[in-house]
């Protein structure tokens, strides 16, 4: 049977420094980006987006969570950047669900996720739901 392009096309899973990224290009804006930057930062952090809940029929419905690639904090512990590291700004690079995750994570922690191109000696940013998808920044340095 072949293999569908959606599996095909998804990364191979890498370890550095202990983390375990989903794909190269995670570990590529962890060690490029992030490892030395001097920020305070966490790997896949677990955010719950939505609260479990009971239907009037009794049944109970679970909790939604989301799992950002890379969440950088200030010194008080506040959220700066939220990273979810993606191939491209397509819809098909950002589907629908990964867009209802974004929305539902904004609405819940009033911080806007930035999707993130790696590139080879920087990385374009697009802040979903503050921006129109259009704007796309080049940085290369996560301190802004």
């Amino acid at each position: 049977m072949a293999e569908s392009l959606a599996k095909k096309s998804r990364g191979h899973k890498v370890i550095i420094d202990g983390y375990t990224f989903d794909s190269k290009k995670e570990a590529d804006f962890y060690s490029k980006f992030v490892r030395e930057s001097g920020l305070i930062f966490e790997v896949h952090p677990r955010f719950e987006i939505m609260k479990s809940f009971v239907t009037n029929g009794g049944k109970k419905i679970p909790h939604v969570v989301y799992t950002p690639d890379i969440v950088i904090y200030d010194d008080t512990g506040q959220i700066i950047h939220v990273f979810d590291v993606k191939n491209g700004f397509t819809s098909y690079a950002i589907d629908a669900a990964a867009k209802l995750r974004f929305k539902l994570f904004t609405m819940r922690y009033q911080r806007y996720v930035e999707c993130v191109v790696v590139r080879a000696h920087d990385f374009k940013t697009n802040a979903y739901l503050y921006e129109p998808m259009k704007t796309v920044h080049i940085r290369a340095t996560i301190n802004y």
